[in-house]
């Protein structure tokens, strides 16, 4: 199953996309910028993809118990463009200029809604990073439309989830559950494999 990573509303705030500044005339100053000069047209995001890789985050939310024991792992349900169900985990590309810490807060936000509380360290640091192609073999992941680096984090969420944007709903699943053969047929882009490596780094992989 092919991975269609969300692209955020060029509207929602004033930060520049990941690509504006490129080489080559892709400085995305185009007419769809409106009151954010610096994102790309859909043209320009085309270009891109055919020439270089894209930066994206990506979140596995977990729930905690008292004593920071992992018990549940958030997994979303969302609906393609073509009407077809799928699972999937918070994503996203990381904008021109912002820190990942920024985007990877951003994305939980706009997937998880701004109740969710993830627990943010200072410095995230990624517990793999994965790699999506354009070509299915590559590697255990899948994007048909570029060639896509992912800094993969695991974190915790200490509020209430209400999915925005195209997300359907946050279901959390047991870690044993998380693992299973089912659920990683359900998981775009090879993300099953992705779910798998957070519970192995966690010690909840058995």
């Amino acid at each position: 199953m092919a991975v269609r990573t969300p692209d955020p509303d060029p509207a929602d705030d004033g930060l520049p996309d990941a690509l504006s500044g490129l080489p080559g005339g892709l400085d995305g100053l185009g007419a769809s910028g409106g009151a954010n000069p610096g994102w790309l047209t859909d043209f320009e995001l085309a270009q891109a993809r055919r020439r270089l890789p894209m930066l994206y985050v990506e979140a596995v939310p977990v729930r905690t118990d008292g004593s920071g024991v992992v018990t549940d792992i958030g997994i979303l349900l969302r609906a393609t463009p073509l009407g077809e169900m799928t699972r999937t985990i918070v994503s996203g590309r990381v904008r021109y200029g912002e820190t990942v810490r920024d985007a990877l807060f951003r994305h939980l936000e706009n997937d998880l809604g701004p109740m969710a509380f993830p627990m943010l360290p200072p410095s995230p640091a990624p517990f793999t990073v994965a790699e999506y192609f354009p070509i299915p073999g590559v590697s255990a992941y899948h994007d048909d439309r570029q060639h896509a680096v992912s800094l993969a984090f695991v974190v915790p969420v200490t509020g209430t989830c209400e999915p925005r944007q195209d997300a359907l709903e946050v279901t959390w699943f047991s870690p044993e559950d998380a693992a299973s053969d089912a659920l990683a047929a359900e998981m775009e882009g090879g993300r099953g494999t992705l779910i798998r490596q957070a519970l192995a780094h966690l010690g909840l992989l058995r």
